[in-house]
């Protein structure tokens, strides 16, 4: 067996109408196909690819998971970037900037409605 690349991130969310449209509006992706689960959720599209699953829940959004949760953030790669920093700015959009150029490239952290940890990760000379 040999892993590939990460297939998507499971979000289980208690606001499912904003985080759709924080994903929208804010990281550009768009809701799409997904099949027809007996719970609520949307499947959110980067390109071609279901990178994110959210599910609607009336529970916590923990529940169901260990209560203290390791997973610290999740990333993309992505280009862009100006144009991105630009419209993270003009949306009032807190968010922070990480420049890494030990491996050529700059982080923007930015955190979703429900307070996950998202970074998107772009080319140094982006």
């Amino acid at each position: 067996m040999e892993i590939g690349k990460l297939d998507h991130v499971n979000v289980r969310t208690k606001q499912l109408d904003t985080m759709i449209d924080w994903y929208t509006n804010i990281l550009g992706m768009h809701s799409g196909d997904r099949p027809d689960f007996p719970f609520p959720g949307a499947w959110m599209y980067a390109g071609d690819v279901a990178a994110v699953h959210l599910v609607g829940t009336d529970d916590e959004p923990g529940t169901g998971s260990e209560v203290d949760l390791k997973l610290e953030h999740f990333a993309f790669s992505a280009t862009g970037g100006s144009a991105f920093e630009a419209k993270l700015q003009a949306m009032n959009v807190e968010y922070r900037r990480a420049d890494i150029p030990e491996i050529n490239l700059y982080q923007i952290n930015l955190w979703d409605a429900d307070g996950n940890h998202i970074h998107l990760d772009f080319p140094a000379d982006d």
